[in-house]
C-alpha cells in the first residue's frame, strides 16, 4: 500500500540539502552558546562561593576568641 514519492531531480535536492545542513550547523552553533553561557554562569556562581568559604574561615578564629573571653 505504499506509493512511491517521485523523487526530486539533483538541481532541486541540492538546496534542501544545503538548507538542511544550515540548519543543523545553526542548531549545533545555539547549543553550543547556551552551554557556554551555562559555563560562564557556573563558575561565577562557583568563584562567589569561594569567596563566601574564604570569609567564612578567616571569621571563624575571630568567632572562636570571641566564646573564649
Amino acid at each position: 500500500m505504499w506509493i512511491a514519492a517521485p523523487a526530486l531531480p539533483l538541481d532541486e535536492a541540492g538546496k534542501y540539502v544545503a538548507g538542511a545542513y544550515v540548519v543543523f550547523l545553526a542548531l549545533v552553533l545555539i547549543y553550543v552558546a547556551i552551554m557556554a553561557a551555562k559555563l560562564s554562569r557556573f563558575e561565577r556562581e562557583l568563584s562567589e562561593l569561594d569567596e563566601l568559604a574564604e570569609r567564612r574561615v578567616e571569621e571563624e578564629p575571630r568567632d572562636a576568641e570571641e566564646v573564649r573571653t
